[in-house]
């Protein structure tokens, strides 16, 4: 296998640890505003399971620029336009239907990608993607169970649930599509089959959907936002401005 190209495998990483990074602080921003104190409690400990994945992955993103930056630096001190999360996880959190199609949505793709990322031969990829394996296999099985819950309840979540569909559907194209520089990775060992692992996103969540008496949509089209090239909604940056406040602020600061 050829060696992947070092700028592809940054884009890859980079992806990775922003959409976990991001959806992480999005899940912290329940707490103390939760339903229900387990679910706080629940919320809050897959905040910071996606924010420990993020962590490994901008670390070796960070190793790989070699410009002296580090995690903390990728993600403080970068622009909006900088960031290559997933446009799904940046958005608002909504209701609590909202936010758990959205996890639910995420943790299918995201428990897909991990499980091919297990058999890469970039051994710290491999690495990296089977310990987060054990913490999103839970991630899935949880907003899995909330979705088919809220979907085949009463009148009153089911039409909560439509409406978190209307809402969040659009973004999922970014979760069927691929681009040159993974293609080029695949090739070269670090990812597997993406066309696999898309398949197998769409059927989680058809199989899913069908539990909680939900319609599946149609396949999601492109439009003009895409994260991969730094488009992204404008939620993004209002949450950017409240996260890179304190280090923006006081860059010199230690604790």
């Amino acid at each position: 296998m050829a060696n992947p190209d070092r700028n592809d495998l940054i884009e890859y990483l980079l992806r990775l640890g922003d959409t976990a990074m991001i959806q992480g602080q999005r899940l912290s921003q329940w707490i103390g505003h939760a339903p229900a104190l387990e679910e706080e409690l629940a919320l809050a400990n897959v905040g910071l399971d996606l924010i420990g994945q993020a962590r490994n992955w901008l670390d070796y993103a960070a190793e790989l620029l070699n410009d002296g930056r580090d995690a903390d630096r990728l993600v403080f001190l970068r622009q909006e336009r900088e960031y290559r999360n997933l446009l799904l996880v940046e958005q608002p959190n909504g209701d609590f239907a909202v936010t758990m199609l959205k996890q639910f949505l995420y943790d299918a793709w995201h428990f897909q990608v991990l499980l091919g990322l297990s058999a890469s031969s970039d051994e710290r990829v491999s690495g990296i993607a089977a310990k987060a394996l054990k913490e999103v296999t839970y991630h899935l099985r949880r907003s899995a169970e909330w979705v088919e819950r809220l979907g085949d309840g009463t009148e009153h979540s089911h039409a909560r649930m439509l409406k978190a569909i209307d809402q969040l559907w659009r973004f999922t194209v970014e979760l069927t599509e691929t681009c040159e520089a993974e293609q080029r990775l695949r090739v070269s060992g670090v990812l597997g089959n993406q066309a696999d692992v898309i398949a197998a996103w769409q059927s989680k969540v058809a199989d899913v959907f069908a539990s909680a008496t939900l319609p599946l949509p149609a396949a999601a089209s492109p439009f003009y936002l895409s994260a991969r090239k730094g488009l992204h909604t404008e939620h993004l940056g209002l949450l950017l401005a409240e996260m890179q406040y304190l280090p923006r602020a006081y860059p010199d600061a230690t604790w």
